[in-house]
């Protein structure tokens, strides 16, 4: 397999046909065997007096002992904060304890792990002002290049502005041997990238939002490294994880290209959003972020199969008719105590009202010949669940313990968790919430 060349990406300005100069501020991506083995070299750039290891106790087992071995045939000063949690959430407490237990002197944040770490380093390290470097634990997860951080803060999933890790190690001996669960989590977060391009292009489409063709490219890329690589990265094939892992991090770095994570997160995201939500509100296991995602994907390309058929019937003769206070109820039962926030978006940016509708509609019906090309580009569903399939991953969410009730209120509401337009808010515009969920539902939990 041809190696990426990074350096292209980093550190320079990428003046883009879009017109827009586009810059990543990551110094280094090593994706290698015995990465981790590099680490004084890489540390020996700069001038860093004392480090702070992060991970907690499944990635320190995994690699931060021997992050700490490699370290302490240096001269370098560290301290090492490991989370004790079983299952670890990014939330206020794990924020909290990351503040409370971090040394003052510390000059460099070295995460280890994948997802959770990786958010909660990123964040922390750019409150505090502080650079940091990820060292990967497994290819699960395409923010390891990413410049935001999703936390869940008062129960709501929220995006925070952040920065990207200075430096990004994958050591192959060791994400090779992550559990298989988690190598097929990360094909299914990138798999994920077919909805949410064709997303951005709609929004593009309807309402004339940014949309970039390269970046779109390079997240295409992204997704044939994964589709041409799946199953011999599920054999554990080390030049396949590799590759694996390279479609991840070049994901991440056209998310910190365009300064957000339209490239690479939509409805099928927003789904997952509020699953993970969910589940932690009822306090039951959280499946891993993409393997969620894959089951996302499998169900929005469903949906959009579905409003192809449909064509310019799918518009209703009915004007639009949004009653504010009856949905502000159906937020509260959906998302509990996670609900204030969702209503709070609605009040202050109106993208439900009546003639925000009525405008997309009319734009729906203007551009239907794009919007079925656009739709004819998407793989089919089946395609996305046999490549699932060939990982032992889940393609339908009854398989990781989504109930009918909580999957259809996905359908509904999980648009209400960005201001972001995509599949899900056209479902709503167009009033096919109910019939698209119950045909759904029907396919997958009464089959």
């Amino acid at each position: 397999m041809e190696k990426t060349n990074w350096k292209k990406y980093l550190e320079k300005p990428y003046h883009c046909s879009c017109g827009k100069t586009h810059v990543c501020s990551i110094e280094d991506i090593i994706i290698e065997e015995n990465a981790i083995e590099r680490l004084p070299e890489i540390l020996g750039r700069h001038d860093y007096k004392k480090l702070c290891i992060v991970c907690d106790i499944n990635t320190k087992k995994v690699a931060g002992d021997k992050v700490c071995a490699v370290l302490d045939e240096t001269a370098y000063t560290y301290q090492t904060i490991v989370f004790q949690d079983r299952e670890l959430v990014p939330d206020e407490e794990a924020v909290t304890y990351f503040l409370t237990e971090i040394d003052r002197d510390c000059d460099l944040i070295i995460g280890v792990g994948s997802g959770t770490i990786n958010d909660l380093c990123r964040f922390i390290s750019y409150k505090m002002n502080l650079d940091y470097y990820i060292v990967g634990t497994a290819p699960s997860m395409d923010g390891y290049a990413s410049n935001v951080s999703p936390l869940i803060i008062k129960h709501l999933k929220t995006t925070y502005e952040a920065h990207t890790a200075k430096v990004i190690i994958g050591d192959l001996d060791i994400l090779a041997q992550a559990p298989l669960s988690m190598i097929a989590a990360g094909a299914g977060d990138i798999l994920g990238k077919y909805v949410c391009l064709t997303d951005w292009q709609l929004a593009h489409i309807m309402n004339g939002e940014y949309y970039c063709p390269e970046m779109a490219d390079m997240v295409r890329e992204s997704i044939q490294k994964v589709v041409d690589n799946a199953k011999k990265a599920a054999e554990r094939d080390k030049e396949a994880v590799a590759a694996i892992m390279e479609g991840l991090v070049l994901s991440g770095i056209v998310m910190s290209y365009i300064g957000n994570s339209r490239p690479a997160s939509g409805s099928e995201h927003h789904m997952s959003h509020y699953w993970e939500m969910m589940f932690l509100l009822d306090q039951q296991p959280d499946p891993l972020h993409g393997t969620k995602v894959g089951i996302g994907t499998v169900a929005a390309i469903k949906m959009y199969e579905k409003l192809r058929v449909l064509g310019k019937d799918a518009v209703p003769d009915s004007a639009p008719h949004f009653d504010y206070n009856t949905w502000s109820g159906e937020i509260e039962a959906a998302y509990g105590p996670a609900a204030p926030g969702v209503l709070k978006l609605e009040q202050s940016i109106g993208k439900n009202k009546d003639e925000e509708v009525a405008r997309r509609r009319e734009a729906y019906l203007e551009n239907l010949d794009k919007i079925q090309a656009l739709i004819d580009e998407l793989p089919k569903a089946e395609t996305i669940m046999d490549i699932l399939k060939s990982m032992d991953a889940p393609y339908y969410p009854d398989q990781i313990k989504v109930t009918a009730d909580v999957f259809k209120r996905s359908i509904y509401y999980a648009k209400d968790l960005r201001n972001r337009f995509g599949l899900l808010q056209l479902l709503f515009d167009l009033e096919l919430q109910e019939k698209f969920s119950s045909r759904l539902i029907e396919e997958i939990y009464q089959a």
